[in-house]
């Protein structure tokens, strides 16, 4: 089983930069988005500072996001990579099976890319995600480069925005 400790603070800068960037547009009235967190177990506690030291996961989580944007509900999760490779194994099927669900209820589903190694972040629409997920279950590839992603959906951070995934979400829903 899985555990709080072993999993570190992975993708922690990301979803700092998704946080601040939801704060941003709630305050704007632009969206609400809020993190979901993982439900935990604790194992070991700190008792003088009330931290946990130790912890595993309850049960498996759907997304790290989910809220509403202008009417329309939106679910995403945020991932970040080293290489301009991205293993498919980070995606999980449960993530995945959820996300699917959310879009038969007109829902729109997306990941938050950050490839940490060129300091990119990228818009993946749940269609992209997809093609790239089918070929790995149908024996291809485990994984998809970032010169198989479209040029048009990749972002730079920049203040007072620091994540922003608004304008990609509303180029996503127009080419529904």
């Amino acid at each position: 089983m899985p555990t709080w400790s072993s999993r570190g603070l992975r993708g922690s800068a990301l979803e700092d930069l998704i946080n601040e960037t939801n704060a941003y547009y709630s305050e704007h009235e632009l969206a609400l988005v809020q993190k979901i967190p993982t439900p935990i177990t604790p194992i070991q506690m700190n008792q003088s500072k009330n931290q946990i030291t130790l912890a595993y996961f309850d049960k498996k989580s759907t997304v790290d996001y989910i809220g509403v944007v202008q009417g329309v509900p939106v679910c995403f999760d945020a991932k970040e990579c080293k290489e301009s490779t991205f293993p498919l194994h980070n995606m999980h099927e449960h993530q995945v099976e959820f996300m699917k669900r959310f879009e038969k209820q007109e829902g729109v589903s997306f990941f938050l890319l950050y490839f940490t190694d060129i300091d990119e972040f990228y818009y993946l629409r749940f269609s992209e995600f997809l093609t790239f997920y089918d070929r790995m279950e149908q024996g291809g590839r485990k994984s998809f480069r970032r010169d198989e992603l479209s040029d048009e959906y990749f972002f730079k951070t920049k203040a007072p925005v620091l994540c922003p995934y608004l304008p990609l979400l509303q180029k996503d829903l127009l080419e529904r």
